[in-house]
């Protein structure tokens, strides 16, 4: 159910920047087969870094681009900055 990802790091207030992870559901689907957020951390855990490992997960229908059809990450960090204030 996930077509593409994009991982970015946001400010976050204990580490400096937390990682988190956007990922767009398959055109056409409900995104029913994509885990929750939590089963797709554990998931990853075991394969990465732990500073690697994204501390958040948020499903979106498409991620933003430009006009040569890059993911445009500096739009994704301002959408998501708040995300880790107390």
């Amino acid at each position: 159910g996930v077509a593409e990802a994009a991982v970015v790091g946001i400010p976050h207030p204990d580490f400096g920047e937390g990682v988190i992870a956007v990922l767009a559901k398959t055109p056409g689907t409900d995104g029913g087969r994509i885990q929750a957020e939590g089963q797709i951390i554990k998931q990853l855990e075991g394969r990465l870094a732990k500073f690697k490992c994204p501390k958040r997960v948020f499903i979106v229908e498409e991620l933003p681009r430009n006009a040569m059809g890059k993911v445009q990450k500096a739009e994704l960090r301002a959408r998501y900055e708040g995300t880790f204030k107390s």
